[in-house]
């Protein structure tokens, strides 16, 4: 497959894994809703091959997946002629890169801490549950409640496609909404995460489709 093939599968692949999550995690299996270490760690314990799979396709084969795409919308947003706006795009590529760093490293804190919780139940449920309070803190610090790092890279890549005319303009405005969406999840309040998901599937797919069809600058 050729480059753009390549990174519009990823981009697809990615929104896969958003909707698997939201499936997952929202329809088929809840988390309960205790802060007791004698309900939290048999379920982790129950769950546990289960919830490592999510958490590397969720974190780790993401991040991997979207290396592949920042580094490919970089290359076709630097291919367009106008000169305007590179400095914002080698800062929106930056952040982009960073987000991968981040996505794959709350990946491995995730899997590797879940696992150590685990191993400590053996000796005692509260010292594991301690663990996993931490692991769940560090996860959800570096990817999973704040989303601002992945809410840059896409506001920046699609002002800049905006300008250039790379992508449709469609694409564009709705990267853009999904930046602002990621961009608010520093505040505490889980709508804008839930909002920054949710448009982020419709972006990653339509994202994926321009790129697999090699899309020419369009004003639709």
């Amino acid at each position: 497959m050729t480059s753009n093939n390549t990174a519009g599968a990823a981009a697809i692949v990615m929104a896969l894994i958003y909707v698997g999550a939201f499936v997952y995690f929202g329809a088929y299996l809840g988390f309960p809703d205790s802060k007791h270490a004698d309900v939290v760690m048999p379920f982790l314990a129950q769950n546990h091959h289960a919830l490592w799979l999510a958490y590397f396709m969720i974190y780790v084969a993401f991040g991997v997946l979207l290396a592949v795409l920042v580094e490919a919308i970089e290359t076709r947003l630097g291919k367009s002629p106008a000169s305007s706006y590179h400095q914002l795009l080698r800062v929106g590529t930056l952040f982009g890169k960073v987000w991968v760093c981040l996505v794959i490293a709350s990946g491995m804190i995730s899997t590797i801490g879940m696992s150590r919780a685990i191993g400590l139940m053996a000796e005692s449920n509260e010292e594991a549950f301690r663990l996993w309070r931490v692991v769940s803190m560090l996860v959800e610090s570096l990817g999973g409640g704040n989303e601002l790092v992945g809410g840059l890279w896409v506001l920046a890549i699609s002002i800049v496609g905006l300008k250039r005319g790379v992508f449709t303009k469609t694409i564009n405005y709705l990267g853009c909404v999904v930046g602002v969406a990621g961009i608010a999840t520093v505040y505490p309040a889980d709508v804008f995460t839930e909002i920054f998901g949710l448009t982020q599937i419709i972006w990653f797919s339509c994202i994926g489709v321009s790129l697999f069809k090699g899309a020419k600058p369009t004003v639709l």
